[in-house]
Parts: C-alpha cells; sequence; structure tokens
C-alpha cells in the first residue's frame, strides 16, 4: 500500500493487485468482498455504489483514461461521533476499485479517523490474498 498526496493537496492511499494475485475476477466481486467488510463491521455502514466509468462515458465530453476498463465507489461512513457540523465535510468515505488491463487499482482518501483508516486499509490490503 502506499500512501501519496494527489494534486499537492488530498492524501491517499493506493494499491495495485495483479490479476493472479486474487481469485477476485472483476471490479464487482472486489465491491462485493468490500461490501462484506462493511457490513460486518461493527461501526461501519454501507451506503452504496457508484459507477464512475458509466457516468463519465455517459457525458458528452467525458474523458477516461488509458487502460480503465470499469472503475466504481463503495462508499461508507464510520462516523459514530458528530461532534461538529463540519464535519459532514469529510464524510462519508469512499473506495475506489479500477480495472487495468494486468491488475485492479483500489485507492481512497486518507480519513480522519485513525481507526476508519485502518480498517479501510485492512480490507484493501485483503484483497491481494484472496486465492
Amino acid at each position: 500500500m502506499q500512501q501519496s498526496t494527489l494534486m499537492e493537496k488530498y492524501p491517499v492511499y493506493t494499491l495495485e493487485v495483479l490479476k493472479d494475485e486474487t481469485s477476485l475476477k472483476s471490479v464487482d466481486e472486489i465491491l462485493d468482498y468490500l461490501e462484506e467488510k462493511i457490513i460486518t463491521h461493527p461501526i461501519a455502514t454501507y451506503i452504496g455504489r457508484f459507477d464512475h466509468y458509466a457516468h463519465t462515458k455517459s457525458l458528452p465530453d467525458g474523458e477516461i483514461g488509458d487502460g480503465i476498463k470499469a472503475a466504481k465507489n463503495i462508499i461508507c461512513c464510520f462516523g459514530k461521533h458528530l461532534p461538529k457540523a463540519v464535519v459532514l465535510a469529510v464524510r462519508p468515505r469512499s473506495i475506489g476499485v479500477a480495472e487495468m488491463d494486468e491488475s485492479f487499482f483500489i485507492s481512497f482518501l486518507e480519513a480522519p479517523n485513525p481507526e476508519a483508516n485502518a480498517a479501510m486499509e485492512g480490507w484493501v490490503k485483503g484483497i491481494a490474498n484472496i486465492l
């Protein structure tokens, strides 16, 4: 798992999983795995999925990067505290999964809650171990 800063301001975690490193064969299978992790987590709640590829492709001026075959997000929330209204700006969480020719590229924005971040990191790392 790599940590980097996207566009000089967004802290992101990324992991590229080669297709021969997992038995999961599609973006939807990976999202099913992540949905199960969310549903069984004691705090997280599942919100939904978003097909970013289909949305972008449907736009008259939509552009999709070379090699991206599919791209979807799974959305959840870990919010067990709502101390201030401004916290809504960093919720909910989203994990993106893109299918490339030889791999799956998984990414998420760093969460301000260390427990949420650790959970998402563990789930994503687990994708490579499902054989």
